[in-house]
Formats: C-alpha cells, sequence, structure tokens
C-alpha cells in the first residue's frame, strides 16, 4: 500500500491512526467546502472541528466492525487525502460479498497528483484481502473526475442511482459504480 521511499518519505497510502482524527476531519471540512459547501454552512454540517474530530477519533479507535477501515494518503507524512471501506449497505448488498467505499477525498492542493489513484487501490486491495468479491461506490452524476477516475480503473455502473438531500437543501444525484476484488 505504499509508494514511500525507504527513508519514509514520498507518497503513500496506510491505515489511519487515531492521531491523525484531526487532520483527517480538518481535511474533510477543506474537501467540503471546495466541493459541496459555503463557509455558512460548514459547523452546520459538522459541527466545531473539535467535536467533529472527536467523532474521527472514535470512528478510528471503536470500529463498528472488523472490515471498517479508514485510509490516509499521505505526501511527505501529510495526510492529504483519505478512504473509507466497510462492509456494503445498500439494501440490495450482502455484506460478506459486498464492501463499500464510502468516502474518497483529497484535498484540493494535492489533487492531479496521484493520491486519489492510490487510494482507491488501496481500497480494492483491503476489500479483497478481507474477503469481499466486490467493491461498490456512490458518484454524483456532475462529478465527472471521479467517475474518470474510477471507469478508468476498471469501474463500471451497474445501474443503480439515489438522490440525496445536501445540508444546504440541494438534491444531489448519484450513480453507484463497482468492481470485482477477488
Amino acid at each position: 500500500m505504499s509508494g514511500a521511499s525507504a527513508s519514509g518519505s514520498g507518497d503513500a497510502v496506510r491505515l489511519a491512526w487515531p492521531d491523525d482524527a484531526t487532520r483527517i476531519a480538518t481535511l474533510q471540512r477543506e474537501v467540503w467546502l471546495a466541493d459541496w459547501l459555503d463557509a455558512a454552512q460548514l459547523d452546520g454540517a459538522f459541527g466545531e472541528l473539535a467535536e467533529h474530530a472527536d467523532r474521527w477519533r472514535s470512528t478510528l479507535t471503536h470500529s463498528p466492525e472488523a472490515r471498517f477501515r479508514v485510509l490516509v494518503a499521505t505526501d511527505d507524512d501529510v495526510v492529504v487525502g483519505y478512504a473509507v471501506v466497510h462492509p456494503g449497505t445498500d439494501p440490495d448488498a450482502d455484506p460478506v460479498r459486498d464492501a463499500e467505499l464510502g468516502d474518497l477525498a483529497v484535498v484540493p492542493a494535492s489533487r492531479r497528483a496521484g493520491h486519489a489513484s492510490r487510494l482507491v487501490q488501496a481500497a480494492v486491495d483491503t476489500t479483497a484481502a478481507d474477503g469481499f468479491a466486490y467493491l461498490r461506490t456512490w458518484v454524483a452524476a456532475g462529478d465527472d473526475g471521479t467517475r474518470l477516475l474510477l471507469t478508468s480503473g476498471g469501474w463500471a455502473s451497474d445501474g443503480a442511482y439515489r438522490e440525496l438531500e445536501a445540508p444546504d437543501g440541494r438534491r444531489i444525484k448519484q450513480v453507484r459504480l463497482h468492481t470485482a476484488v477477488a
């Protein structure tokens, strides 16, 4: 899961540690601010940074189950992105066979540097090692960058779609993509 040099620096993907919680919360807020929300909506969506970080710390120390993983992408040991993988939660998912890439985020300043690709590959490798057969994710219909990243790696739409309400009341249409990992 690593592209790091022998000295430990460089680009890598690893499991998140509890000490990463504040950085992950900060990163999540930065990504949502850039992609989805304005500054006035940020605290409403996540609460204060300290409580947001505490939720991440709790997630990292008390995972809902053994196959729930948070992966982080680092650039010279600085966390610049994260991915969350877990058993599938969709009504048509088999949680033994189907995993879900629940979240994939890279800070805007570090995009287009390969971090998302490394996170996706690590998610595939991790779910395969955990015995899943398929990995699924939901992508906003207008998020051409993420869709291209995934489809160029062999992911495809499975025909499922949904619509969610964003914190600002907008409706976000999503399509589900999947790939075989076993």
